[in-house]
């Protein structure tokens, strides 16, 4: 069975608002489904004390269904794309602030030889005061024509326009030619998003030279950017973000 049955796992554990001037830093990370491999573990605990951060966006995560590879301290959310009878995949959407609500979506459409989707996460988390701060984790279709793939970013569109307020939308967007990163750009254009350009872009994945990994942003104010080097952990490396609400 590899369409996902359920929402899977969640935590909520923070009641936190996000304040007017706080600062908080966004971790964005293909994580090539190494979620559970303890070198992978003892990476990011080591990003997360160089680069304290409030939001983990990861995509490609593995997850066993039985020994869930749970953040004891974060509070967090998954959107599975996979699931088998071991284990289950997805991106995972994790924070030290509240969760006001977290919605899971697949693509419409599916690829590769076993037919799958990718998902995508919703989740909003509340401003002290008043409203919430969007944040959109996306792995984005891939093995589709630039048509379908552009269907699909509209799709997310949709579902974020009536958002008024702080948006972030991050992930591996999977734009590896000219046409989807025109989508790309539409998209951003259409709902105010600006991108967060990184120092060292050098270590942002890329494939036929078009970086695949993003951060964007809407009604924040950037402090800080980095493509981090991890020494291939994955082979995607993490994008950091620091920004003030």
């Amino acid at each position: 069975m590899l369409k996902p049955k359920v929402l899977f796992p969640q935590q909520f554990i923070h009641k936190h608002p996000i304040h007017h001037g706080e600062e908080f830093g966004v971790l964005c990370w293909n994580t090539q489904k190494l979620t559970e491999k303890p070198e992978f573990q003892r990476t990011l605990a080591r990003v997360l004390t160089d680069y304290p951060s409030l939001f983990l966006l990861f995509q490609e995560v593995k997850l066993s269904a039985k020994n869930n590879w749970l953040l004891p301290n974060w509070s967090y959310a998954v959107a599975p794309n996979m699931q088998t009878r071991r284990s289950v995949y997805g991106v995972l959407t994790a924070s030290g602030y509240a969760f006001k609500e977290a919605q899971a979506r697949l693509s419409s459409k599916r690829e590769g030889m076993f037919a799958t989707h990718k998902s995508y996460m919703l989740s909003h988390h509340s401003l002290a005061e008043g409203g919430s701060l969007l944040v959109v984790n996306v792995h984005a279709i891939n093995f589709v024509r630039a048509r379908q793939f552009s269907q699909e970013i509209e799709l997310i569109k949709e579902e974020i326009l009536e958002h008024k307020g702080p948006l972030i939308v991050a992930g591996d967007f999977n734009v590896w030619s000219r046409q989807r990163r025109l989508s790309l750009l539409q998209f951003c254009r259409s709902v105010g998003l600006r991108q967060a350009i990184m120092v060292d872009p050098h270590h942002v994945k890329a494939y036929r030279q078009h970086p695949l990994d993003f951060i964007f942003y809407r009604d924040l104010t950037l402090q800080e950017t980095l493509a981090i080097d991890t020494s291939k952990v994955s082979d995607h490396n993490p994008l950091y973000a620091r920004f003030r609400l």
